[in-house]
């Protein structure tokens, strides 16, 4: 099997072999979607509210061919967090493949006047 190219980074958490093989197996399945991707960085954050509850938020930044796909997703639980964001880039990316066949199969009629001067 082929290994991506993947980059995890924490931010206030140290990163543990679990959530580093947690994150590679769900990001698999945005590769499998689209083969079009050139790198995936996610980035795990810990953020400590006085008024909220402790919230882990993972962001997730695809380089791809044409506009970068950048999404952010906070919650509770830093698993559920890596969950929510590989949903939405999914979501995102099945999006944009769908777009790029609608726009291919939509044709324009373009108004052609009968006479056409000719270039000198």
């Amino acid at each position: 099997m082929k290994q991506h190219d993947v980059i995890i980074s924490g931010l206030h958490v140290d990163l543990t072999d679990a959530m580093k093989n947690a994150v590679h197996e769900k990001v698999e399945r945005l590769f499998l979607h689209e083969d079009r991707i050139i790198r995936l960085r996610v980035e795990l954050e810990y953020n400590q509210n006085i008024s909220r509850q402790d919230e882990f938020i993972a962001k997730g930044h695809i380089e791809i061919n044409g506009k970068d796909i950048v999404i952010s997703v906070a919650s509770d639980d830093l698993y559920k967090s890596i969950d929510l964001l590989v949903d939405k880039l999914d979501r995102k990316l099945r999006r944009r493949s769908r777009l790029a066949k609608v726009k291919r199969k939509q044709t324009q009629m373009i108004d052609i006047p009968a006479e056409i001067p000719k270039a000198v």
